[in-house]
């Protein structure tokens, strides 16, 4: 019981850290890209601004890894954002691998105990015989409360782990979309300046 008794407070935790660190408005905020894209349009962007995304949230530093590239080209700067997402993608999984683990494991060890407790009930007969029946009930009942506490702290961890990466997937497609606005609206702005340019 100390083994699943420690896997559900871990459980717990990493549940309750994952609940505040995956939101939304914390993962993507609102109006952050009009907000950049107001900075660049008006050249205003300074490196302590850039500090300050890159500070922010994950769409902020993976807009900012396009915006440290932005001289360079479309291309490149494409390949900086999808770069940074890679890094920002692990970093929303962060402790998922540790719930699915808990969720896999948590019935394993409450049926170990059962099986540990079988094992002592049946020695108990060996040893003493059927007289007891009472205190064989009793200690049955006590080697199948392993399995059943490992399956109490097993399918809300399961539930949890499964609804974390839902949620981090569609955090992942919001972030590449939110960043691929950015770079449209910059590309667009710099293909009607050239364009402007090569007018008499």
């Amino acid at each position: 019981m100390l083994p699943i008794l420690a896997c559900s407070v871990v459980a717990l935790a990493f549940t309750i850290e994952r609940c505040w660190a995956l939101r939304r408005s914390r993962v993507v905020p609102k109006h952050l890209v009009a907000q950049v894209w107001h900075l660049v349009k008006s050249n205003t962007l300074e490196p302590t601004q850039l500090r300050e995304l890159r500070a922010g949230s994950p769409l902020g530093r993976m807009l900012a890894a396009g915006l440290v590239n932005i001289q360079y080209g479309r291309e490149i700067v494409l390949e900086s954002i999808e770069d940074r997402g890679r890094h920002e993608a692990h970093g929303l999984e962060r402790y998922l691998n540790t719930l699915g683990t808990i969720a896999a494991v948590s019935p394993l060890l409450g049926l170990l105990g059962t099986v540990i407790g079988m094992i002592k009930v049946f020695s108990s007969i060996s040893s003493a015989g059927l007289g007891n029946v009472t205190a064989l009930a009793g200690g049955i009942s006590q080697a199948l409360f392993t399995t059943a506490a490992g399956l109490v702290v097993a399918i809300p961890t399961l539930m949890a782990y499964r609804y974390f990466r839902g949620k981090v997937e569609t955090l992942v497609v919001d972030l590449e979309q939110e960043s691929l606005k950015l770079v449209e609206v910059i590309h667009a702005r710099r293909g009607q300046a050239g364009n402007a340019e090569s007018q008499p």
